[in-house]
Protein backbone atom coordinates (compact mmCIF):
# COMPACT_ATOMS: atom_id res chain seq x y z
CA UNK A 1 0.00 0.00 0.00
CA UNK A 2 0.95 3.66 -0.44
CA UNK A 3 0.77 4.23 3.28
CA UNK A 4 3.43 1.58 3.98
CA UNK A 5 5.87 4.41 4.65
CA UNK A 6 8.75 6.22 3.06
CA UNK A 7 10.86 3.06 3.07
CA UNK A 8 9.36 2.45 -0.39
CA UNK A 9 10.59 5.75 -1.82
CA UNK A 10 13.82 4.35 -3.26
CA UNK A 11 11.98 1.36 -4.71
CA UNK A 12 10.39 3.70 -7.28
CA UNK A 13 13.04 4.53 -9.94
CA UNK A 14 11.45 7.80 -11.10
CA UNK A 15 10.99 9.13 -7.57
CA UNK A 16 14.47 7.98 -6.55
CA UNK A 17 15.98 9.81 -9.53
CA UNK A 18 14.10 13.02 -8.73
CA UNK A 19 15.14 12.98 -5.07
CA UNK A 20 18.80 12.35 -5.91
CA UNK A 21 18.76 15.18 -8.48
CA UNK A 22 17.23 17.52 -5.89
CA UNK A 23 19.81 16.60 -3.24
CA UNK A 24 22.66 16.89 -5.74
CA UNK A 25 21.63 20.38 -6.88
CA UNK A 26 21.19 21.53 -3.27
CA UNK A 27 24.72 20.28 -2.51
CA UNK A 28 26.01 22.33 -5.46
CA UNK A 29 24.22 25.37 -4.02
CA UNK A 30 25.74 24.86 -0.58
CA UNK A 31 29.23 24.51 -2.11
CA UNK A 32 28.81 27.85 -3.86
CA UNK A 33 27.82 29.54 -0.58
CA UNK A 34 31.36 28.92 0.71
CA UNK A 35 33.20 30.42 -2.32
CA UNK A 36 34.06 34.08 -1.46
CA UNK A 37 34.10 36.97 -3.91
CA UNK A 38 37.74 37.94 -4.69
CA UNK A 39 39.14 41.02 -3.00
CA UNK A 40 37.09 41.00 0.22
CA UNK A 41 38.59 41.71 3.64
CA UNK A 42 36.99 39.07 5.89
CA UNK A 43 37.77 40.82 9.21
CA UNK A 44 36.34 44.18 8.07
CA UNK A 45 33.30 42.42 6.59
CA UNK A 46 32.63 40.63 9.90
CA UNK A 47 32.79 43.96 11.72
CA UNK A 48 30.26 45.56 9.32
CA UNK A 49 27.99 42.54 9.58
CA UNK A 50 28.02 42.61 13.38
CA UNK A 51 27.20 46.32 13.32
CA UNK A 52 24.12 45.83 11.14
CA UNK A 53 23.21 42.27 12.11
CA UNK A 54 19.55 43.20 12.68
CA UNK A 55 18.87 44.19 9.07
CA UNK A 56 21.44 41.93 7.42
CA UNK A 57 20.45 38.93 9.55
CA UNK A 58 17.19 38.41 7.67
CA UNK A 59 18.88 38.77 4.28
CA UNK A 60 21.60 36.36 5.40
CA UNK A 61 18.89 33.94 6.57
CA UNK A 62 17.38 33.75 3.08
CA UNK A 63 20.82 33.54 1.44
CA UNK A 64 21.84 30.60 3.64
CA UNK A 65 24.78 32.45 5.25
CA UNK A 66 26.22 33.57 1.89
CA UNK A 67 25.97 37.29 2.67
CA UNK A 68 27.97 37.01 5.89
CA UNK A 69 30.77 35.33 3.93
CA UNK A 70 30.15 37.60 0.90
CA UNK A 71 30.29 34.57 -1.34
CA UNK A 72 29.37 34.35 -5.01
CA UNK A 73 25.77 33.63 -3.88
CA UNK A 74 25.64 36.60 -1.48
CA UNK A 75 22.55 38.12 -3.13
CA UNK A 76 20.78 34.78 -2.82
CA UNK A 77 17.47 34.24 -4.54
CA UNK A 78 15.94 37.53 -3.35
CA UNK A 79 16.43 39.40 -6.69
CA UNK A 80 14.45 36.64 -8.41
CA UNK A 81 11.69 36.88 -5.80
CA UNK A 82 11.61 40.67 -6.14
CA UNK A 83 11.41 40.36 -9.95
CA UNK A 84 8.55 37.85 -9.61
CA UNK A 85 6.67 40.30 -7.38
CA UNK A 86 7.15 43.14 -9.86
CA UNK A 87 6.02 41.02 -12.84
CA UNK A 88 2.94 39.75 -11.00
CA UNK A 89 1.98 43.29 -10.00
CA UNK A 90 2.51 44.53 -13.55
CA UNK A 91 0.37 41.68 -14.90
CA UNK A 92 -2.64 43.35 -13.32
CA UNK A 93 -1.72 46.77 -14.73
CA UNK A 94 -0.25 46.10 -18.20
CA UNK A 95 -2.71 44.58 -20.72
CA UNK A 96 0.06 42.84 -22.70
CA UNK A 97 1.26 40.92 -19.63
CA UNK A 98 -2.32 40.13 -18.65
CA UNK A 99 -2.92 38.71 -22.12
CA UNK A 100 0.25 36.62 -21.88
CA UNK A 101 -0.88 35.18 -18.54
CA UNK A 102 -4.04 33.90 -20.24
CA UNK A 103 -2.26 32.28 -23.20
CA UNK A 104 -1.38 29.09 -21.35
CA UNK A 105 2.06 27.51 -21.43
CA UNK A 106 3.54 29.81 -24.12
CA UNK A 107 2.42 32.93 -22.28
CA UNK A 108 3.87 31.67 -18.99
CA UNK A 109 7.18 30.94 -20.70
CA UNK A 110 7.32 34.52 -21.99
CA UNK A 111 6.56 35.94 -18.52
CA UNK A 112 9.25 33.65 -17.05
CA UNK A 113 11.70 35.03 -19.60
CA UNK A 114 10.83 38.61 -18.56
CA UNK A 115 11.30 37.58 -14.92
CA UNK A 116 14.79 36.28 -15.69
CA UNK A 117 15.80 39.52 -17.40
CA UNK A 118 14.40 41.54 -14.48
CA UNK A 119 16.33 39.34 -12.04
CA UNK A 120 19.60 40.14 -13.80
CA UNK A 121 18.77 43.87 -13.75
CA UNK A 122 17.92 43.86 -10.04
CA UNK A 123 21.05 41.82 -9.27
CA UNK A 124 23.21 44.43 -11.00
CA UNK A 125 21.56 47.24 -9.00
CA UNK A 126 21.87 45.40 -5.67
CA UNK A 127 25.42 44.30 -6.49
CA UNK A 128 26.43 47.89 -7.21
CA UNK A 129 24.91 49.12 -3.94
CA UNK A 130 26.53 46.44 -1.78
CA UNK A 131 29.92 46.68 -3.55
CA UNK A 132 29.99 50.47 -3.18
CA UNK A 133 29.04 50.16 0.49
CA UNK A 134 31.87 47.70 1.14
CA UNK A 135 34.33 50.04 -0.56
CA UNK A 136 33.11 52.92 1.64
CA UNK A 137 33.43 50.67 4.68
CA UNK A 138 37.06 49.79 3.80
CA UNK A 139 36.18 46.09 3.61
CA UNK A 140 38.02 45.37 0.34
CA UNK A 141 41.67 44.58 -0.35
CA UNK A 142 41.90 45.79 -3.96
CA UNK A 143 41.27 49.10 -5.79
CA UNK A 144 37.60 50.11 -6.03
CA UNK A 145 37.79 50.43 -9.82
CA UNK A 146 38.68 46.74 -9.99
CA UNK A 147 36.57 45.41 -7.12
CA UNK A 148 33.20 46.96 -8.01
CA UNK A 149 32.92 45.62 -11.60
CA UNK A 150 34.30 42.23 -10.55
CA UNK A 151 31.93 42.01 -7.58
CA UNK A 152 28.87 43.05 -9.61
CA UNK A 153 29.57 40.51 -12.35
CA UNK A 154 30.24 37.75 -9.80
CA UNK A 155 27.13 38.43 -7.71
CA UNK A 156 24.90 38.73 -10.78
CA UNK A 157 26.23 35.48 -12.21
CA UNK A 158 25.73 33.81 -8.82
CA UNK A 159 22.09 34.86 -8.61
CA UNK A 160 21.47 33.74 -12.21
CA UNK A 161 23.00 30.36 -11.38
CA UNK A 162 20.81 29.97 -8.26
CA UNK A 163 17.78 30.86 -10.38
CA UNK A 164 18.77 28.13 -12.85
CA UNK A 165 19.26 25.64 -10.00
CA UNK A 166 15.78 26.41 -8.66
CA UNK A 167 14.20 25.90 -12.08
CA UNK A 168 16.04 22.60 -12.55
CA UNK A 169 14.87 21.35 -9.15
CA UNK A 170 11.27 22.27 -9.97
CA UNK A 171 11.42 20.64 -13.40
CA UNK A 172 13.61 17.58 -12.83
CA UNK A 173 13.56 17.15 -9.05
CA UNK A 174 10.90 17.12 -6.36
CA UNK A 175 9.22 20.14 -4.79
CA UNK A 176 9.44 23.85 -5.57
CA UNK A 177 13.07 24.68 -6.37
CA UNK A 178 13.13 28.27 -5.11
CA UNK A 179 11.42 27.35 -1.83
CA UNK A 180 13.76 24.39 -1.32
CA UNK A 181 16.84 26.59 -1.81
CA UNK A 182 15.59 28.95 0.92
CA UNK A 183 14.64 25.91 3.02
CA UNK A 184 18.16 24.46 2.67
CA UNK A 185 19.76 27.74 3.70
CA UNK A 186 17.66 27.95 6.86
CA UNK A 187 18.05 24.28 7.85
CA UNK A 188 21.84 24.36 7.44
CA UNK A 189 22.04 27.27 9.89
CA UNK A 190 19.86 25.69 12.57
CA UNK A 191 22.57 23.43 14.12
CA UNK A 192 24.72 26.52 14.62
CA UNK A 193 21.80 28.31 16.25
CA UNK A 194 21.26 25.35 18.58
CA UNK A 195 24.97 25.38 19.43
CA UNK A 196 24.86 29.12 20.11
CA UNK A 197 21.88 28.59 22.43
CA UNK A 198 23.74 25.93 24.43
CA UNK A 199 26.79 28.21 24.54
CA UNK A 200 24.63 30.97 26.03
CA UNK A 201 23.26 28.41 28.48
CA UNK A 202 26.79 27.37 29.47
CA UNK A 203 27.92 30.99 29.82
CA UNK A 204 24.97 31.77 32.09
CA UNK A 205 23.32 34.37 29.82
CA UNK A 206 20.31 32.03 29.52
CA UNK A 207 18.87 29.69 32.13
CA UNK A 208 17.58 26.17 31.61
CA UNK A 209 13.95 27.16 32.25
CA UNK A 210 14.10 29.75 29.47
CA UNK A 211 15.53 27.15 27.07
CA UNK A 212 12.77 24.67 27.98
CA UNK A 213 10.16 27.41 27.55
CA UNK A 214 11.65 28.27 24.15
CA UNK A 215 11.55 24.59 23.10
CA UNK A 216 7.90 24.21 24.16
CA UNK A 217 7.03 27.44 22.36
CA UNK A 218 8.73 26.24 19.15
CA UNK A 219 6.89 22.91 19.27
CA UNK A 220 3.60 24.74 19.80
CA UNK A 221 4.27 27.01 16.80
CA UNK A 222 5.21 24.02 14.61
CA UNK A 223 2.02 22.19 15.68
CA UNK A 224 -0.05 25.31 14.87
CA UNK A 225 1.58 25.62 11.44
CA UNK A 226 0.91 21.97 10.59
CA UNK A 227 -2.68 22.22 11.82
CA UNK A 228 -3.54 25.37 9.87
CA UNK A 229 -1.63 24.41 6.70
CA UNK A 230 -3.74 21.25 6.48
CA UNK A 231 -6.98 23.16 7.17
CA UNK A 232 -9.58 23.49 4.42
CA UNK A 233 -12.98 25.07 3.86
CA UNK A 234 -14.93 22.59 1.75
CA UNK A 235 -17.73 23.91 -0.45
CA UNK A 236 -20.25 21.26 -1.46
CA UNK A 237 -20.61 20.84 -5.24
CA UNK A 238 -23.43 18.81 -6.82
CA UNK A 239 -23.20 17.48 -10.37
CA UNK A 240 -26.38 17.03 -12.39
CA UNK A 241 -27.14 13.74 -14.10
CA UNK A 242 -26.28 13.58 -17.81
CA UNK A 243 -27.11 10.84 -20.31
CA UNK A 244 -24.52 10.28 -23.03
CA UNK A 245 -25.56 7.46 -25.38
CA UNK A 246 -26.75 4.69 -23.13
CA UNK A 247 -24.71 5.74 -20.13
CA UNK A 248 -25.59 8.08 -17.27
CA UNK A 249 -22.93 10.38 -15.87
CA UNK A 250 -22.91 12.69 -12.87
CA UNK A 251 -25.43 12.81 -10.09
CA UNK A 252 -22.73 12.61 -7.43
CA UNK A 253 -21.84 15.11 -4.74
CA UNK A 254 -18.28 16.29 -4.16
CA UNK A 255 -16.59 19.34 -2.67
CA UNK A 256 -14.33 22.23 -3.67
CA UNK A 257 -11.45 22.45 -1.13
CA UNK A 258 -10.22 25.96 -0.25
CA UNK A 259 -7.09 26.08 1.90
CA UNK A 260 -7.10 28.47 4.83
CA UNK A 261 -3.59 29.61 3.86
CA UNK A 262 -3.96 29.49 0.07
CA UNK A 263 -0.70 31.38 -0.58
CA UNK A 264 1.57 29.19 1.59
CA UNK A 265 4.96 30.65 2.57
CA UNK A 266 5.03 33.18 -0.28
CA UNK A 267 3.69 36.26 1.65
CA UNK A 268 6.40 36.41 4.36
CA UNK A 269 9.13 35.78 1.78
CA UNK A 270 7.78 38.52 -0.49
CA UNK A 271 7.24 40.88 2.46
CA UNK A 272 10.78 40.37 3.74
CA UNK A 273 12.16 40.93 0.25
CA UNK A 274 10.30 44.22 -0.17
CA UNK A 275 11.35 45.59 3.24
CA UNK A 276 14.92 44.35 3.24
CA UNK A 277 15.89 45.65 -0.21
CA UNK A 278 15.97 49.37 0.75
CA UNK A 279 17.14 48.57 4.28
CA UNK A 280 20.14 46.58 3.00
CA UNK A 281 21.18 49.28 0.55
CA UNK A 282 20.79 51.94 3.27
CA UNK A 283 23.02 49.93 5.62
CA UNK A 284 25.96 50.19 3.22
CA UNK A 285 25.59 53.90 2.47
CA UNK A 286 27.54 56.13 4.87
CA UNK A 287 24.97 58.94 5.12
CA UNK A 288 23.33 59.87 8.48
CA UNK A 289 19.81 59.95 7.02
CA UNK A 290 20.25 56.52 5.45
CA UNK A 291 21.61 55.12 8.71
CA UNK A 292 18.49 56.37 10.51
CA UNK A 293 16.33 54.83 7.82
CA UNK A 294 18.13 51.47 8.16
CA UNK A 295 17.78 51.54 11.96
CA UNK A 296 14.04 52.18 11.63
CA UNK A 297 13.69 48.97 9.60
CA UNK A 298 15.47 46.77 12.14
CA UNK A 299 13.53 43.55 12.95
CA UNK A 300 11.65 44.03 16.19
CA UNK A 301 11.09 47.77 15.66
CA UNK A 302 7.50 48.98 15.51
CA UNK A 303 7.88 50.37 11.95
CA UNK A 304 9.33 47.09 10.67
CA UNK A 305 6.60 44.96 12.26
CA UNK A 306 3.78 47.21 10.99
CA UNK A 307 5.18 47.16 7.45
CA UNK A 308 5.77 43.40 7.67
CA UNK A 309 2.19 42.66 8.73
CA UNK A 310 0.81 45.04 6.12
CA UNK A 311 2.78 43.40 3.30
CA UNK A 312 1.81 39.91 4.53
CA UNK A 313 -1.89 40.81 4.33
CA UNK A 314 -1.42 42.39 0.90
CA UNK A 315 0.46 39.43 -0.58
CA UNK A 316 -1.91 36.88 0.98
CA UNK A 317 -4.81 38.46 -0.91
CA UNK A 318 -2.81 39.31 -4.03
CA UNK A 319 -1.18 35.91 -4.46
CA UNK A 320 -4.46 34.12 -3.80
CA UNK A 321 -6.20 36.26 -6.43
CA UNK A 322 -3.44 35.58 -8.97
CA UNK A 323 -3.26 31.81 -8.45
CA UNK A 324 -6.96 31.06 -7.86
CA UNK A 325 -9.29 32.55 -10.48
CA UNK A 326 -12.84 32.22 -9.15
CA UNK A 327 -14.37 33.06 -12.54
CA UNK A 328 -12.51 30.19 -14.23
CA UNK A 329 -13.51 27.79 -11.44
CA UNK A 330 -17.18 28.80 -11.71
CA UNK A 331 -17.10 28.54 -15.51
CA UNK A 332 -15.55 25.07 -15.42
CA UNK A 333 -18.13 23.90 -12.90
CA UNK A 334 -20.91 25.20 -15.15
CA UNK A 335 -19.48 23.46 -18.23
CA UNK A 336 -19.43 20.11 -16.47
CA UNK A 337 -22.90 20.48 -14.97
CA UNK A 338 -21.71 21.28 -11.47
CA UNK A 339 -23.40 23.73 -9.09
CA UNK A 340 -23.30 24.76 -5.45
CA UNK A 341 -26.65 23.92 -3.77
CA UNK A 342 -28.69 27.10 -3.39
CA UNK A 343 -26.39 29.17 -5.68
CA UNK A 344 -27.08 29.82 -9.35
CA UNK A 345 -24.29 28.73 -11.75
CA UNK A 346 -22.10 31.37 -13.40
CA UNK A 347 -21.49 34.79 -11.88
CA UNK A 348 -23.44 34.06 -8.68
CA UNK A 349 -21.24 31.02 -8.06
CA UNK A 350 -18.07 33.05 -8.73
CA UNK A 351 -19.23 35.78 -6.32
CA UNK A 352 -20.04 33.19 -3.65
CA UNK A 353 -16.63 31.47 -3.96
CA UNK A 354 -14.91 34.87 -3.93
CA UNK A 355 -16.76 35.87 -0.76
CA UNK A 356 -15.85 32.62 1.02
CA UNK A 357 -12.25 32.83 -0.19
CA UNK A 358 -11.92 36.45 1.01
CA UNK A 359 -13.10 35.48 4.49
CA UNK A 360 -10.78 32.52 4.92
CA UNK A 361 -7.87 34.49 3.42
CA UNK A 362 -8.39 37.09 6.16
CA UNK A 363 -7.99 34.34 8.75
CA UNK A 364 -5.02 32.91 6.86
CA UNK A 365 -3.30 36.31 6.69
CA UNK A 366 -3.87 36.85 10.42
CA UNK A 367 -2.40 33.41 11.14
CA UNK A 368 0.70 34.02 8.97
CA UNK A 369 1.23 37.44 10.58
CA UNK A 370 0.92 36.02 14.09
CA UNK A 371 3.32 33.14 13.37
CA UNK A 372 5.90 35.45 11.75
CA UNK A 373 5.71 38.47 14.04
CA UNK A 374 4.91 37.34 17.60
CA UNK A 375 7.76 34.78 17.97
CA UNK A 376 10.22 37.27 16.42
CA UNK A 377 9.23 39.95 18.94
CA UNK A 378 9.62 37.54 21.85
CA UNK A 379 12.93 36.26 20.51
CA UNK A 380 14.24 39.82 20.07
CA UNK A 381 13.37 40.53 23.69
CA UNK A 382 14.95 37.25 24.89
CA UNK A 383 18.05 37.67 22.68
CA UNK A 384 18.10 34.14 21.27
CA UNK A 385 19.36 33.12 17.79
CA UNK A 386 17.24 34.47 14.93
CA UNK A 387 16.81 31.04 13.33
CA UNK A 388 14.12 30.27 15.88
CA UNK A 389 11.94 33.09 14.53
CA UNK A 390 8.42 32.44 13.27
CA UNK A 391 9.26 33.26 9.64
CA UNK A 392 11.99 30.61 9.55
CA UNK A 393 9.75 28.01 11.18
CA UNK A 394 6.86 28.80 8.81
CA UNK A 395 9.11 28.43 5.75
CA UNK A 396 10.75 25.21 6.97
CA UNK A 397 7.50 23.51 8.01
CA UNK A 398 5.52 24.81 5.02
CA UNK A 399 8.11 23.73 2.44
CA UNK A 400 8.51 20.35 4.17
CA UNK A 401 4.73 19.75 4.04
CA UNK A 402 4.55 20.67 0.33
CA UNK A 403 7.54 18.49 -0.57
CA UNK A 404 6.18 15.50 1.36
CA UNK A 405 2.83 15.98 -0.38
CA UNK A 406 4.56 15.81 -3.78
CA UNK A 407 6.47 12.69 -2.75
CA UNK A 408 3.23 11.04 -1.61
CA UNK A 409 1.59 12.04 -4.89
CA UNK A 410 4.35 10.28 -6.85
CA UNK A 411 4.00 7.21 -4.63
CA UNK A 412 0.23 7.20 -5.09
CA UNK A 413 0.59 7.43 -8.88
CA UNK A 414 3.07 4.58 -8.85
CA UNK A 415 0.73 2.52 -6.67
CA UNK A 416 -2.15 2.84 -9.13
CA UNK A 417 0.15 2.14 -12.07
CA UNK A 418 1.24 -1.07 -10.39
CA UNK A 419 -2.38 -2.00 -9.71
CA UNK A 420 -3.34 -1.53 -13.36
CA UNK A 421 -0.32 -3.50 -14.58
CA UNK A 422 -1.39 -6.46 -12.47
CA UNK A 423 -4.96 -6.25 -13.73
CA UNK A 424 -6.19 -8.11 -16.78
CA UNK A 425 -6.71 -6.51 -20.19
CA UNK A 426 -10.44 -6.19 -19.59
CA UNK A 427 -9.89 -4.09 -16.45
CA UNK A 428 -7.31 -1.88 -18.23
CA UNK A 429 -9.77 -1.42 -21.09
CA UNK A 430 -12.50 -0.24 -18.79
Amino acid sequence: MVGSGFQNIFKIPELKRRILITLGLLVVYRMGVNIPVPGIDSAALAEIFNRFRGVLGIVDLFSGGALERFSIFALGIMPYISASIILQLLTVVIPHLEQLSKEGEQGRKKITQYTRYSTVGLSIIQGLGISYGLVQGNAVSMPAATFIPLSVITLTAGTAFIMWLGEQITERGIGNGISLIIFAGIVVGMPGAVGATFEMLRAGTMNIFLVLLLLIFMLAVVALIIFVEQGQRRITVQYAKRIVGRRMYGGQSTHLPLKINQSGVIPPIFASSIIMFPATVASFVDVPFMKTFADALQPGSIIYEILFVGFIFFFCYFYTAVTFNVNDVAENMKKHGGFIPGIRPGKRTADYIDRVLSRITLGGAAYVSAVCVLPSILITQLNVPFYFGGTALLIVVGVAIDTIAQIESHMLTRHYEGFLKKAGPSVRGR
